[in-house]
């Protein structure tokens, strides 16, 4: 794990990117995996990847998230302050807007409430909660 803001890729069930966000201090293993997007931009391209036309399944899911947004290895290790990738600003969140479950298709440390969502958004990944 890199430094904060790191981007870290791995290839899980042999078809899946998957893209995580580090968050503790290089040398600490912690980072958020990016489960879901809402797309506002570059639909028809997102489409065209993904051979769908139904906008809400487009990137709700972390390996459809991966395959819309043509991410793979390449961008491992990259950085959220390069001009390669970001995570753009989003108007802050009333608390109650924010659920939270436990965690979605693992069996290690299932039971614990580290997945966060925005209540009633028609693009969360539909993932049930492992526990």
């Amino acid at each position: 794990f890199g430094e904060p803001g790191t981007i870290y890729v791995y290839f899980t069930y042999g078809c899946h990117f998957m893209i995580n966000v580090v968050t503790e201090p290089e040398g600490e293993a912690a980072a958020v995996l990016i489960r879901a997007i809402e797309p506002l931009s570059g639909v028809d391209t997102l489409m065209a990847r993904r051979g769908t036309q139904n906008v809400r399944s487009l990137a709700n899911g972390p390996g459809k998230l991966t395959k819309a947004l043509d991410i793979d290895r390449n961008l491992n290790g990259e950085s959220l302050q390069s001009n390669v990738i970001y995570i753009a600003d989003a108007p802050p969140l009333a608390h109650a807007q924010i659920g939270i479950s436990t965690r979605v298709g693992i069996s290690k440390s299932a039971e614990l409430p580290w997945r966060f969502f925005i209540r009633e958004n028609a693009f969360v990944s539909s993932g049930k909660p492992s526990v």
